[in-house]
Formats: structure tokens, C-alpha cells, sequence
């Protein structure tokens, strides 16, 4: 955890210094916790197929640029804070840049770098870092934050997901791409036993095709449910691009519920817990070297569970 200065940022209406953030949302009147705000587009009621995001669609999609050019992404977490993959360039050598013509660009400088801790190198295990802006941005239409998955969210397989991107900055916009949840136990079947840990989520299709090289590293996986966009994941790393049985791998972000607010202590960001249906395909999976699935005993009681005060 050690603090940098640094050139920029920008969001789809947001740009940071030394990072560039472009953000695309609505002005809100209202302070209180992010959970009851963030995730809401105002420009994005209605998603279709396709590979142009239009400006302020993805109101929290950040670029970090150096040099004048994007070389990763991040999301806006609240107004002060972008949540970014750990792996993803050294930070330090960021450069003050903003190009394009997107006029709701805004920049500031990138003032602490938080790295975790635990972040292994040789797996990406712990791909996460988190980034503190030189001063907050003001929430609008192109500007405003992502909800993150709760700890307790659960995502089976087929679950749909949006990673985003920016694809070239000077048209604007960015690059989306709909890909569905690929179970850890199939990931792990596809990869190599062992190497998808529980800190990871994936995401593609089996044909290939579709794949977050289609959007940035450090981007987000976001799914929706009850009209708010939830980040499950953070675009981490792949095996070639788009090809078949070979999803991407992404930073399961409800694993770090708890490292993130105790790095954020004021103005946490908004946590949502996302909830499937259903039954999950993936606990069916079997393949060589992977463990069975541990069973469960289900015990019927005719007592009420009690409660302590403490």
C-alpha cells in the first residue's frame, strides 16, 4: 500500500490524470450511501446486441491512459475511488493525458495506489487494486458509480454478463461484449485443474467467439438484476482471445467486500448482493484431477434457531 503521485485518469465522462476516466451518468441531489444510487445509468434503459457502446451507457468505464494512449481500464467506484486489476502496468509511470473527442471527459490525478496484499504473480490470484482520485468528481449523466457484488452474491453458470471497454477513444464511445458465467468447476476443467482459484469468476462461450480481449484488461464484468448493474468481476486474464473453451478469467469481486472497506472508510462504495435461480450446471461438472462435490446432510429440526445478544 504505498502512495504515488501520478499524471491522470478519465472515465466516460471521467479523466484522470496521469489516468483517463470516461463516465457516463445523471446529476444525483443526494448523498447518502452509494448502495442506493449507484448501478443506474440514466442513459442505458435499453441494451441491444452489438459491439459500440454509445457515450453514457457505462457511466463508471474508466481509461488510464500514459503517453496519450489507453492502456487499461477501471470502474468508478464512488466519486473519489476506481477499482482496477493489480496486474495491469506500474502505476508510477502514469503521464497528466486526455484525448478524444468525448467532451464529457474529466481528469484528475492519481494520489494513492492500493495494491493487495496477497496478489500472487505466477496465478493472479488477488488481481485487485484500488485507486484514489486527487479529488472527487461530480456525479451527472456520463458520471456516476458501479454497484459491487456483495460477499454473500452468488453467479451459476449462463448468468449474463456486459464487459466493457473503451476500443478506440477517439470515436467516443467504447466496446461491449455479452458473454454468459462459465462455472469454476468447468474453468478449472479448461484450464488445468488447480488453476482457477475461488477468488476468480470466468465468463464466455464455449465456441469462442465473444471475449473480454474484445473490451481492456482491468475493465468490468457487470450483470443486472433488479434494475442495477453489478460488477462481478475484473477483466484479468485469458489464453489466446475468443477461443473456445477457453473463457476469460476475471477478479471475483465479491471476495474483497472486506479488504476494499477497510480501505475505503468514508463514502464506501454501494456492495449489492446478486442472486441466481435455479439450478447450477456447473455443480455437474467432472473432469480428470477435479473433486467431486462435496455433499451435503440435510437435518430437520422442530426447534426455532435461537439468537444471542452480545
Amino acid at each position: 500500500m504505498g502512495q504515488h503521485r501520478t499524471p491522470g485518469v478519465s472515465a466516460n465522462g471521467l479523466v484522470l490524470t496521469h489516468v483517463w476516466a470516461v463516465i457516463l451518468c445523471g446529476v444525483w441531489a443526494r448523498s447518502g450511501p452509494y448502495q442506493f444510487f449507484c448501478g443506474q445509468p440514466k442513459l442505458n434503459t435499453r441494451i441491444v446486441g452489438g459491439q459500440v457502446a454509445p457515450v453514457g451507457s457505462w457511466p463508471w468505464q474508466v481509461s488510464l491512459q500514459t503517453s496519450g494512449s489507453h492502456f487499461c481500464g477501471g470502474s468508478l467506484i464512488n466519486s473519489q475511488w476506481v477499482l482496477k486489476l493489480h496486474s495491469k502496468h506500474d502505476l508510477r509511470k502514469l503521464w497528466r493525458s486526455l484525448r478524444g473527442s468525448n467532451p464529457n471527459a474529466v481528469s484528475r490525478t492519481v494520489t494513492q495506489i492500493i495494491k493487495h496484499p496477497n496478489y500472487n504473480s505466477g496465478t493472479n490470484d488477488n488481481d485487485i487494486c484500488l485507486l484514489r482520485l486527487s479529488s472527487p468528481v461530480t456525479f451527472n449523466n456520463y458520471i456516476s458509480p458501479v454497484c459491487l457484488a456483495a460477499s454473500d452474491s452468488i453467479f451459476y453458470s449462463g448468468v449474463n454478463s456486459w464487459v466493457t471497454g473503451w476500443g478506440d477513444i477517439g470515436s467516443g464511445g467504447g466496446s461491449l461484449v455479452q458473454v454468459p458465467v462459465v462455472g469454476n468447476r468447468q474453468c478449472n476443467c479448461n484450464y488445468g485443474v488447480g488453476r482457477i482459484t475461488d477468488n476468480m469468476i470466468c465468463a464466455g462461450l464455449s465456441a469462442g467467439g465473444k471475449d473480454s480481449c474484445q473490451g481492456d484488461s482491468g475493465g468490468p464484468m457487470v450483470s443486472k438484476q433488479i434494475g442495477r448493474w453489478i460488477q462481478a468481476g475484473i477483466v484479468s486474464f485469458r489464453e489466446g482471445c475468443a477461443r473456445p473453451n477457453l473463457p476469460g478469467v476475471y477478479t471475483r469481486v465479491s471476495k474483497y467486500q472486506t479488504w476494499i472497506t477497510s480501505q475505503i472508510t468514508s463514502n464506501r462504495p454501494g456492495f449489492m448482493t446478486f442472486t441466481s435461480t435455479g439450478t447450477n450446471s456447473d455443480l455437474s461438472v467432472t473432469c480428470t484431477g477435479l473433486l467431486p462435490v462435496p455433499t451435503t446432510t440435510n437435518i430437520t429440526t422442530t426447534t426455532l434457531p435461537t439468537t444471542t445478544n452480545r
